[in-house]
């Protein structure tokens, strides 16, 4: 059933009920907050990942701590925004690759200072709240076919499960050939294994909370017999190094608030850096919502998505309000569908998932023990499900299925949602040019072909450079 815009009714058993409308969606408290717990185990690696990355940029004494803190902080926000605003059962956090461009393209590469990178997320994240807020991010949305909605879909599975395959030790890099198989002379990939059958045995005797025992579990077997699955910075794997004596720890991100300079970030030479960020945002999230609303039933049968407008402007608000803390840019996350194959279907699920988000700011060491061994088989189960979008997939009308083919392996072998999109637009607009179906080419389609290739060719960061 799909979720819309319907106003609550009055017949809920408690606040909680009728806010979310709960019953109504045909779910529980008890599984709302499951599905919360659930995700957000999927997704607590962002809180030590993102400082990470982003060190290797801010790098004045004693970030990393601060970073950790604006990391929950700002996806705590952003998420609490999708629960109360668009009450909708999606988790927001600082975005992986966004992360990564900010750090290594932006500050590293080009130059510029954090703070007026810093800038730049947060214009970039006003415009994004804007385009939302005036309907044409939803116009653009459903502008897309709904053959690509389906393969977009599969193409984010295809996404996290290679994810889930480095995460789980499955695969690793090769200088021959890419990829190559990982070290199964170490225990760590079969314990992911063990996990994936243990969630997917579970799933199959339809067990409530089988992802999030799955990851509980992968977890206690890591801790219990001392398995190096922990980085904690080093250039190898150790063992948990328990909790440093408490579990309870803080620290104030007074270096990071408000330090962006917004004044640097409006000046000609940044114009293209705050263009990328909303390029890559847009379509990074655009996707993760393609993806997130089929699954959760909220895609009509013209591949509209039926969500209210809070749900598309939610990020560029907490991508705004992560700037000021001191994060790059705030997103969905396509981790979300972990608790939404959890039962999860209105914002108790998102508010969960605030509320352990903004502990985790004060029990940083407890969330610390959850290795990223646990949550990659999750991941793995997670594209398993997710690629049931390439079954709706007409695989013998060439036009539709090339594209879609293409957005499904362009994501995982370029390792980038937004490349992958990008790709299968640009290759839609001009296969049904060349092939006489001009009139039934979206005048969207075409205008973002075009803003594809200029943004890929670099004509636009020549054009404001």
């Amino acid at each position: 059933m799909a979720i819309t815009e319907t106003p609550p009714e009055t017949g809920g058993t408690s606040v909680l009920d009728r806010y979310f409308q709960i019953s109504e969606r045909g779910s529980t408290t008890s599984q709302e907050v499951r599905a919360g717990i659930t995700t957000f185990l999927a997704m607590a690696y962002i809180i030590f990942v993102n400082p990470a990355i982003l060190s290797n940029a801010i790098d004045f004494e004693g970030a990393f701590p601060q970073l950790l803190t604006v990391t929950a902080l700002a996806a705590g926000i952003g998420t609490l925004l999708m629960a109360l605003w668009a009450k909708l059962p999606f988790a927001l956090a600082p975005g992986m690759g966004l992360n990564a461009y900010f750090t290594f393209t932006v500050v590293l590469t080009l130059g510029i200072p954090w703070q007026t990178a810093l800038g730049a997320v947060f214009i970039s994240g006003i415009l994004f709240a804007i385009i939302a807020l005036t309907g044409l991010r939803e116009w653009i949305l459903n502008a897309i076919p709904l053959h690509l909605k389906h393969a977009i879909t599969a193409g984010i599975g295809a996404f996290l499960a290679i994810i889930g395959f480095i995460g789980a030790g499955f695969l690793q890099d090769s200088p021959a050939t890419f990829v190559q198989v990982g070290d199964f002379s170490s225990w760590l990939p079969w314990v992911a294994l063990g996990g994936i059958v243990i969630t997917g045995a579970l799933l199959a005797n339809k067990i409530k909370g089988a992802i999030m025992i799955g990851i509980v579990a992968v977890t206690a077997v890591v801790i219990i017999f001392d398995l190096d699955a922990y980085n904690y910075g080093g250039e190898g794997l150790e063992a948990f190094a328990g909790f440093g004596g408490s579990i309870v720890g803080f620290t104030a991100p007074t270096d990071l608030f408000l330090a962006m300079d917004l004044g640097a970030a409006l000046a000609l030479g940044v114009v293209s850096v705050v263009f990328t960020f909303l390029f890559v945002d847009f379509f990074d999230t655009a996707g993760t919502l393609i993806g997130l609303t089929e699954k959760a039933g909220m895609l009509d049968e013209e591949g509209h998505i039926q969500a209210p407008r809070a749900a598309f402007a939610t990020d560029g608000t907490a991508t705004a309000i992560g700037a000021a803390l001191g994060t790059s840019s705030t997103t969905t996350y396509i981790e979300s569908a972990a608790g939404i194959e959890e039962g999860g279907k209105t914002g108790l699920t998102a508010l969960t998932v605030a509320l352990l988000f903004f502990a985790a700011m004060f029990l940083s060491p407890l969330a610390q023990a959850i290795p990223s061994l646990a949550t990659s088989g999750a991941l793995i189960i997670i594209g398993a499900m997710m690629m049931t979008g390439a079954t709706k997939v007409d695989w013998t009308d060439y036009r539709k299925s090339i594209p879609a083919f293409l957005a499904i392996v362009g994501m995982p072998f370029t390792f980038s949602i937004t490349f992958g999109i990008s790709l299968a637009i640009v290759a839609h607009t001009f296969l049904y040019a060349v092939s006489g179906k001009v009139k039934e080419i979206h005048v969207m389609m075409w205008i973002l072909t075009v803003l594809i290739i200029a943004n890929q060719t670099g004509f636009i960061a020549d054009l404001f450079g």
